[in-house]
């Protein structure tokens, strides 16, 4: 059997949890209480809710659960595996939307890349009754 390393753990310190009131059936044993649990994973931005207990702490358990199975955090996770173990870790797409976005700007400015306008029939007819023509 191939002996397994602890990488890194995910604990509450890395969540923002919220709770809220669960709504149901009416009547004398409704839940008015906060009992409802949304789990917040910072780095990954997902999202896990709990909310079919009666209890706060079964619903966190339920909460994290969920968060743990979201395709956000398992992108993450996947990532920060390779990234702790030295191996490089693809761009995200924010990532390489703002690399493009930087490489058009200085397109621009060095004159590499020209923008030219051409006006659309519907924009011709407009500039027609702003000018007048």
């Amino acid at each position: 059997m191939e002996n397994k390393k602890l990488l890194f753990s995910v604990t509450m310190k890395d969540l923002d949890m919220q709770t809220f009131s669960v709504g149901g059936h009416g009547g004398s044993g409704k839940d008015t209480s906060n009992s409802g649990v949304r789990l917040i994973h910072r780095d990954s931005g997902a999202v896990g809710e709990g909310r079919e207990n009666r209890t706060n702490t079964l619903n966190r358990q339920s909460a994290l659960r969920k968060l743990a199975e979201t395709k956000e955090f398992k992108i993450w996770h996947k990532a920060e595996c390779a990234r702790r173990m030295g191996q490089k870790v693809p761009e995200t797409m924010e990532e390489i939307m703002a690399r493009i976005d930087a490489q058009i700007a200085e397109s621009l400015l060095t004159g590499a890349i020209n923008v030219e306008y051409y006006p659309s029939p519907e924009d011709k007819r407009n500039m027609k009754g702003i000018h007048g023509s």
